[in-house]
């Protein structure tokens, strides 16, 4: 063992010591490995995949809103449930993006290292895009959902994400840097979103949906539900109803009609039109049976329908009749 020596008495000082030996660079971070980073990183994942989420719903509820056949208006519980209990529920689902795509797409796109050439960021993303095409499959196989349009989505939420990590791979920010910042950017996002969506449903870059438009001549004959339920409609006007529901009073049970009485074409004020139904016989005639009640004309030309909603608006009791020789 070497001796380091003092210049000016030559005495020994003690073991002479190498070149100091500064931090391995691992072949993908380009930086000092240890466990802050890493936590860094993998809380980046976590909460811009949760960050990202509310402004993905918007976009998806404008889209719903626009093109859903039956007009269908959201639920305040629902919309209650959604913000009120948004810090609790997207963490979560911001920890399963990452630990079902994010981070399994950071791994696939380490063993590339040196053998591709492309940026980290870029084999980071393709990698993840790759992760989401398996999960499109599995879903395809196990709940029917549309492999395209499923990894379209997955690729879009990769995105951000991926990025995030890209950005704070370089920066020594912990997990409540990251978190608050992605809450501020969260609430931007979802007001963009928001936004974007509202402007393209009223520019027509989201196709509406639109009723079919019949004549009263071919609204007549019979319609048929479920549990039996029918309503016959007569040329002249005459309505009969079979095993019908109809509102219920607050605490009563469900109830079914049967009679017969008059029906009228309406065309509706807004996107549809409907057919008024009022019965002046049979069982239930006094109650809730006898009350006129609206069915409104949606579906398609080839396959129209007549629907309405029974009971709360919140609860969306929805009841469609079908043409019985459909």
């Amino acid at each position: 063992m070497r001796t380091k020596r003092d210049p000016a008495s030559g005495r020994g000082t003690g073991p002479e010591t190498g070149p100091e030996k500064r931090p391995e660079k691992g072949p993908e971070t380009g930086q000092g490995k240890g466990p802050k980073r890493a936590d860094g990183r993998v809380a980046t994942a976590v909460a811009v995949g949760a960050a990202q989420l509310p402004a993905a719903w918007a976009l998806w509820w404008e889209h719903d809103l626009a093109t859903d056949p039956y007009g269908r208006s959201p639920s305040s519980l629902a919309l209650l449930f959604v913000f009120l209990f948004a810090p609790v529920y997207l963490p979560v689902l911001g920890l399963l993006h990452a630990w079902t795509q994010t981070l399994p797409g950071a791994a696939l796109a380490g063993l590339t290292h040196g053998r591709l050439r492309w940026p980290r960021w870029v084999r980071h993303l393709a990698a993840t895009v790759l992760v989401g095409a398996g999960w499109g499959a599995v879903a395809a196989v196990l709940w029917g959902l549309p492999f395209g349009t499923t990894v379209l989505v997955l690729a879009a939420l990769a995105v951000l994400p991926v990025l995030a990590t890209a950005y704070v791979r370089r920066r020594s920010w912990g997990a409540w840097s990251v978190w608050w910042r992605a809450a501020a950017g969260s609430a931007a996002l979802f007001v963009l979103a928001f936004t974007a969506g509202t402007l393209a449903t009223a520019a027509g870059l989201i196709e509406e949906y639109e009723p079919p438009r019949l004549a009263a001549d071919e609204v007549a004959g019979v319609w048929r539900g479920g549990s039996g339920s029918e309503l016959r409609l007569a040329q002249g006007g005459r309505a009969e109803v079979v095993r019908m529901p109809a509102e219920a009073g607050f605490g009563e049970k469900p109830v079914t009609c049967d009679g017969t009485g008059t029906w009228v074409f309406e065309e509706g004020p807004g996107a549809w039109d409907g057919v008024v139904v009022r019965l002046d016989s049979g069982s239930g005639t006094g109650s809730t049976c006898g009350d006129e009640v609206t069915w409104s004309v949606g579906g398609t030309d080839r396959a129209p329908e007549l629907f309405r909603f029974l009971g709360d608006p919140d609860a969306q009791d929805l009841r469609i009749l079908e043409p019985a020789g459909g």
